[in-house]
């Protein structure tokens, strides 16, 4: 497995009903654009670059560095991953699924093209190791 990219974003963290209501900034000047990961119902992760303003309800903003990501396509995902996983992939997407891959804790976000399979930075060396 190639070596993953640093994942840069911002956390939030509030009410489910608070992060239910959150909109991101306009993204058409943002190449790429950004991607929306509700990790819980009171914890969303939100990769991309930019700063967010935030007003409203209370929430706990910070900026988050400390998860790493591979893209990869959906070839790649079942030539390298799903042997790795003991839990059944949501056939519904887009959808975040997590748990253990190849023993280590992981997250896949899965859309109908690609897959982007995060992990915490502390885990990435061992996560690369384990997957072919």
């Amino acid at each position: 497995m190639r070596a993953p990219d640093r994942l840069h974003g911002f956390r939030f963290v509030a009410s489910p009903a608070v992060l239910d209501e959150f909109r991101l900034p306009d993204v058409g000047a943002v190449p790429g654009g950004y991607q929306e990961l509700r990790f819980a119902p009171d914890d969303l992760f939100v990769v991309g670059p930019g700063t967010f303003a935030w007003a409203g309800e209370p929430a706990i903003v910070e900026r988050e560095t400390g998860f790493v990501g591979w893209w990869l396509t959906l070839e790649e995902l079942h030539d390298h991953v799903v042997e790795h996983i003991d839990w059944p992939l949501p056939a519904e997407r887009p959808a975040l699924a997590q748990g253990l891959i190849a023993g280590v804790p992981a997250k896949l976000w899965l859309t109908h093209d690609r897959v982007l399979l995060l992990t915490n930075a502390a885990y990435a060396h061992e996560l690369t190791e384990r997957l072919p």
